[in-house]
């Protein structure tokens, strides 16, 4: 039998398990860890709600909001953002140092506050949505460009509003005020700036003030008549302007009288009482000084003289102008030529010049009128002794009963004026649509309010927090399974390898005793 040589091929196959570097966490564990540490969020989360709601309300108790009102504007004009006279309108007038000096002493607060109550405020225009529509339009065209642009553009800038209605802010963080009483005191401004608005485009309170401020015990009895008329002719202009304005016929609730019987009682006085002491006065030489009445009136006639001089040269250049003014021609065509008719009409300038020549005859005419009264007390005075005792008491007296009436009249106007610009001109003019409100009514709203920002960090943070540990210790607890079971599975192999290798060599040894 012939000796075979056999080689033996010895295969080791080495299975390497990598698994241990992969990142893998069960559901199961992941369950049983949310499970372990839900108590522990639900107790976190509450505290921190509790926490969030306890910082609002201390910071919300310790701070000063700030206060808020809505103002409106409706008269003539505020839609071109000019105010009643014309000139341009600035809401910051709200603010005047004399509304807030008003509202103060109103409420006895001191003085002191004024300056940081006025820096305080301030304001924020309120357009309304169709224009702000409008706007954003045209805007919109014009940014695509194209031939539709140059109409959007012209549009665009066409479209200009001016607020009538304002937000008004009031931040005392920088005041002693406590929230109520800042409340008040700003309730209290835009409340006292209707009698600021009236005032300042109404009644001219200090045309009142100017007529009763001159007293007549100041100026001799020659001289305080002239003062008198001065007074008298000045409030007797303003009361003929009101009334002709006013085409309701308005008459007072509070006075019961109309701008025209104002005017016609002002006249009366003048014309009655002012003359009757004036002629008295003339008649019967009373003064206090002769001389210095004499020199009085010796400058008032030079004086008076120039200026007749002066409006008659301007009535000689006012018809001067009229008599060579081209009026405007207007054509009238009919059905044929023969009946087609040519016209001239007055333009507006050609009235304005008419009206300024009949204005200045008038006071040529008041002047002249004056000159002769100047010179008629002059020559009496100076031909005449003056009166007696006798006479200035009476004078006195009736100058006193003058003032009385001339005050009274000044008292009337005012009331009358002030009650009409308020009810009829300036109706609505301005108005408080939304008052502020205590920060106390919606103390609750501004809680939540607060609270919302240090709750959402709060719990964002606390939930992080409580899913990081979870998944960590999710991720360390089958880690450590998985290294345990990959471990004894290869303590495993390894014994299972070893008998294979016996019960190979045992084959081998029964073979190789065959073959021998």
């Amino acid at each position: 039998m012939a000796k075979k040589d056999e080689r033996n091929l010895n295969i080791t196959i080495n299975n390497t398990d990598e698994k241990s570097d992969d990142i893998i966490i069960t559901f199961s564990t992941l369950f049983r860890k949310l499970k372990k540490y839900l108590l522990t969020w639900v107790i976190a989360a509450v505290v921190f709600v509790g926490a969030a709601f306890g910082y609002s309300t201390i910071t919300t108790h310790n701070q000063k909001p700030t206060l808020k009102a809505i103002v409106n504007f409706s008269y003539d004009g505020i839609e071109k953002g000019l105010d009643p006279n014309g000139r341009k309108f600035d809401v910051a007038s709200i603010k005047n140092p004399a509304v807030i000096e008003n509202a103060l002493t109103e409420l006895n607060i001191s003085m002191e506050e004024l300056e940081n109550i006025r820096n305080g405020i301030s304001f924020q225009s309120i357009i309304p949505k169709n224009a702000y529509d409008r706007y954003t339009v045209y805007n919109n065209i014009l940014e695509q460009g194209g031939s539709s642009s140059i109409a959007a553009g012209e549009k665009l800038l066409e479209t200009t509003y001016y607020p009538t209605q304002y937000t008004v802010f009031f931040d005392y963080s920088e005041t002693t005020l406590s929230a109520d009483d800042a409340v008040e005191v700003f309730n209290t401004i835009l409340n006292e700036y209707e009698d600021y608005f009236y005032k300042s485009y109404g009644y001219n309170e200090s045309l009142g003030s100017a007529v009763t401020a001159i007293s007549y015990n100041d100026y001799d009895y020659p001289e305080a008549i002239d003062v008198f008329e001065n007074s008298l002719n000045t409030l007797k202009v303003y009361a003929k302007e009101l009334a002709d304005e006013d085409d309701t016929r308005f008459r007072s609730a509070l006075t019961g009288y109309t701008f025209d019987d104002l005017y016609q009682a002002i006249r009366t006085v003048e014309s009655i009482d002012l003359d009757k002491i004036s002629s008295y006065i003339t008649v019967n030489n009373v003064t206090k000084d002769k001389e210095s009445a004499l020199a009085y009136y010796e400058y008032r006639i030079k004086s008076l003289t120039r200026l007749r001089d002066q409006y008659e040269e301007q009535l000689q250049t006012y018809e001067g102008s009229i008599n060579s003014y081209e009026k405007d021609q207007i054509i009238v065509f009919g059905g044929s030529e023969d009946t087609s008719t040519q016209s001239r009409l007055a333009s507006e300038q050609y009235d304005k010049m008419f009206g300024q020549k009949n204005e200045v005859a008038a006071e040529l005419a008041r002047v002249k009128q004056q000159i002769n009264d100047y010179k008629d007390r002059q020559q009496s005075l100076k031909s005449k002794s003056t009166g007696g005792q006798v006479k200035v008491d009476k004078i006195e007296a009736d100058f006193k009963a003058l003032d009385e009436k001339v005050t009274n009249l000044v008292n009337l106007v005012c009331d009358t004026s002030e009650e009409y610009y308020k009810n009829v001109t300036f109706k609505n003019a301005y108005n408080v649509l939304v008052p502020a409100d205590s920060p106390s009514v919606n103390r609750k709203e501004r809680i939540l309010a607060n609270a919302k920002k240090p709750l959402i960090i709060l719990e964002g943070l606390g939930i992080a927090v409580f899913f990081g540990i979870v998944i960590i210790e999710s991720l360390i607890t089958d880690t450590r399974k998985r290294k345990a079971h990959l471990s004894v599975e290869n303590t495993n192999t390894a014994g299972d390898g070893g008998d294979g290798d016996d019960d190979s060599a045992e084959e081998k040894q029964s073979e190789n005793k065959k073959t021998n």
